[in-house]
């Protein structure tokens, strides 16, 4: 018998669960972003004098162009283009944006298509055997049953129903094959809002690993300008060294003449045989200082050690200073600071988790359903009278869980908590490090302006102390030491400018400039494309791959 169903009732079903979804609520928290804790000015006097100093504009984003360097420019736009821990960073993004798609998957409607054929022994035969239908059956085939005279000329009925009777249960009894194919469907109605926080977390989740990348990128740039300023710095120093070697040269030169003419001693010549060798002897650590900065170059553009010599072995002028660095203000900072927003990501994500928490105290609703047809003959599978469905929802309320569901949300709490005291911590560290930076500066600039004066002043003393030397006015150690005081003079004046561009390269470091800029240009690998099979279908959209 064709049994009729009403599409009205299913329209009805549809209509009631649709209706659920739109009157959901989300539970637990919402997240509000917090409000960082800042003064109105840097403590740092530098910054309130504004000499070298601005807070009245922030960092350029591309920094780096201030040292008007085109070369530490293209090894900065190598490195962006080629760091390998860049690459892993841009990699690790893609894989938190496909989080998100899988979290939003679970509020979505899932259709399952399925085909089967299975081979059944349903065991109707002990079922009947203890329900005594074949002794019923044989009872019809006995003479004695009155049923064979009920009616006249129908001799042995019984008989017959039994033999009858005994081949339907034998065939009902064996083995089949059942052949089936449908389409299965499920929806989580999400009435509390568990996949709509599952969703939010992994978006905050994914925010939080795009400001890593950022911080990465922060980090690369800086990095590359350090190890640029280390490799001409050296290479200033050694210029600077082959000054002093020459110095050295000129007094030694100097001594032996004198004792030709008797007006010196073999003790002064030794003396200033000495001094020239100490100078000399300062040379191999300065080349082993800029072949290390040559290795780090190549390795942070993302090639072998070596690659760069060719390029960056020529002798070049340490990066000038701009004559003013702009740093903004302190309540500027949490914008621009990659891990002050990637902390505050992770506070949005741990906040999230805990309305995901106090969502499993509540039920759970989901809408289920499937067609097809199924059949002990393949013949009939195109038959409409073989199909079959189910549609209906399922209800799973939670009432005695041990404790876990409890355990959940404090710890969820306790994770928010800690997330808190993160973000409080990153914004205190960030102005702790601006101020850090700030005050180098100053203070490295104010002893590099002492230390140009004190070579200015050096080399008049050793003038003097040779003029006098020559005359025969005073003995050879003023000569040897005015030298030495130039010498150190002159190699300390060099370090200081390579400590004062460094402290430059921190300081921009420290307020958060460089991503803004580049963040465009990072790319993703390539992942692949996807399978030509029916779960191609699996979306409407193409995948995220940046």
């Amino acid at each position: 018998m064709k049994v009729a169903t009403s599409p009205s009732r299913h329209l009805r079903t549809m209509s009631v669960a649709a209706a659920l979804a739109l009157t959901a609520c989300t539970v637990g928290p919402k997240f509000t972003p917090p409000q960082p804790s800042t003064g109105p000015s840097w403590n740092d006097p530098s910054a309130k004098r504004a000499d070298h100093i601005t807070p009245q504009s922030d960092p350029d984003p591309k920094w780096w162009s201030g040292f008007n360097d085109p070369m530490l420019d293209r090894l900065i736009e190598m490195a962006v283009a080629g760091n390998l821990d860049l690459q892993q960073a841009v990699l690790r993004v893609v894989e938190a944006r496909q989080s998100v798609a899988s979290a939003r998957a679970a509020g979505l409607p899932s259709l399952t298509g399925t085909a089967s054929y299975n081979r059944e022994q349903l065991g109707l035969g002990g079922i009947l055997q203890s329900r005594g239908a074949y002794s019923g059956l044989n009872a019809l085939a006995d003479k004695s049953n009155p049923l064979n005279d009920v009616l006249a000329g129908n001799k042995g009925l019984g008989t017959y129903l039994s033999e009858g009777g005994n081949s339907f249960l034998s065939t009902a009894t064996q083995p089949i094959g059942l052949f089936q194919y449908g389409l299965d469907a499920s929806w989580e109605l999400d009435l509390f809002g568990r996949v709509r926080r599952s969703v939010e977390q992994a978006k905050a989740q994914t925010e939080a690993q795009v400001e890593a990348t950022n911080d990465a990128l922060i980090m690369l740039e800086s990095e590359v300008a350090r190890a640029y300023v280390q490799l001409r710095g050296a290479q200033a120093l050694t210029a600077s060294q082959l000054e002093n070697v020459k110095t050295a040269q000129d007094s030694l030169a100097l001594t032996q003449t004198r004792q030709v003419q008797g007006l010196a001693t073999g003790l002064d010549v030794e003396q200033a045989r000495t001094q020239l060798a100490q100078t000399q002897r300062q040379l191999p650590g300065y080349e082993n200082q800029q072949q290390q900065a040559l290795n780090q170059l190549s390795v942070l553009v993302g090639q072998p050690p070596g690659t760069l010599d060719a390029m960056l072995s020529p002798t070049a002028k340490l990066p000038v200073v701009p004559a003013v660095v702009a740093v903004g203000v302190p309540s500027t900072l949490a914008r621009r600071r990659p891990d002050i927003r990637q902390a505050e990501d992770e506070l949005h994500a741990a906040t999230a988790n805990v309305g995901i928490a106090v969502a499993g105290f509540y039920p759970d609703i989901t809408l289920t359903g499937s067609l097809g047809l199924r059949a002990i003959d393949a013949s009939y599978l195109a038959n409409w009278a073989s199909h079959f469905y189910t549609l209906g929802p399922s209800l799973s309320l939670p009432i005695f869980q041990g404790g876990r569901l409890t355990a959940s949300l404090r710890l969820a709490r306790a994770q928010q908590i800690e997330s808190a005291l993160h973000y409080r911590g990153t914004v205190v560290n960030a102005l702790r490090e601006v101020e850090d930076a700030l005050v180098a500066y100053r203070t490295d600039r104010m002893a590099r302006d002492r230390l140009l004066e004190e070579v200015n002043s050096a080399q008049i003393t050793l003038n003097l102390a040779r003029a006098r030397y020559t005359n025969g006015v005073t003995d050879f150690i003023q000569v040897l030491d005015a030298e030495r005081t130039l010498i150190d003079s002159r190699q300390q004046l060099v370090q200081t400018d390579v400590t004062l561009t460094s402290d430059v390269v921190a300081l921009y470091r420290a307020l958060g400039g460089g991503w803004e800029a580049e963040t465009g240009a990072l790319k993703s690998p390539t992942l692949g494309e996807t399978p030509a099979t029916p779960a191609a279908l699996d979306s409407l959209s193409p995948p995220v791959t940046n």
